[in-house]
């Protein structure tokens, strides 16, 4: 059976742009130019991935994104002309998976999507260890020691890839290809911020420094 796309954007032009080239691709389509007609969609049919506009009128974007992800791990990818870091950053913190900015080559947005419907395939859980981090994929908790730590959906895949490497060092390059599929440019500190966030959460009181900056290459996932 083919994917079901949710398209949630109120530009009519864009939607039937997007309807039309996803049914030629051989995806089924639902539309709707609200959020609040959108979450109805989303519950009585559930889709495989929802392609949202932030700008929306009255429950804006993010909000939808953030009861969307409340209920289920279903792909979203965020459509806006707001290009900044911090704006992306808003944007993935709410539980986006993917983030484009308009205008968009519909052909990236199609690459985009079956990354995501192929990411979304049901893996089996494990539990990743590290000195005394764990972390386990099938419930996305994470713990240093006993202490549990709550982790936003981008710090946890951040957290996975570091986890899955560890002692490695991994560039820049690669972090944004393995947790963002596409790259916010050279000049972008996106890295930084959620590395930034990863270690407010990891580090406590005494406890040592796991995640080590690399100066001009990446990072790294080790003992002090």
């Amino acid at each position: 059976m083919s994917h079901h796309i949710l398209i949630i954007e109120d530009e009519e032009k864009i939607t039937d742009f997007l309807r039309r080239g996803m049914v030629f691709e051989g995806y089924r389509v639902s539309a709707a130019h609200d959020g609040p007609s959108g979450l109805a969609i989303a519950r009585e049919s559930p889709p495989d991935l929802v392609i949202l506009d932030w700008m929306l009128p009255g429950m804006d974007g993010l909000e939808v994104c953030r009861r969307l992800r409340s209920v289920g791990p279903v792909p979203i990818i965020i459509l806006t002309a707001r290009d900044s870091v911090a704006d992306r950053v808003m944007g993935l913190d709410a539980g986006a998976d993917d983030y484009m900015i308009k205008p968009f080559s519909f052909d990236e947005l199609l690459a985009r999507i079956r990354a995501l419907l192929r990411r979304a395939q049901p893996q089996t859980a494990e539990v990743l260890k590290f000195a005394d981090l764990t972390l386990d994929t099938g419930t996305h908790q994470a713990f240093r020691g006993e202490r549990p730590i709550d982790l936003t959906a981008k710090e946890y895949e951040l957290l996975e890839l570091f986890m899955r490497n560890p002692r490695q060092v991994l560039t820049r390059e690669v972090i944004f290809d393995r947790v963002w599929n596409y790259n916010f440019g050279g000049e972008s500190n996106i890295i930084e911020v959620y590395v930034r966030y990863l270690r407010q959460k990891l580090e406590q009181d005494t406890e040592p420094r796991l995640l080590h900056t690399v100066r001009g290459v990446g990072y790294v996932l080790r003992e002090e």
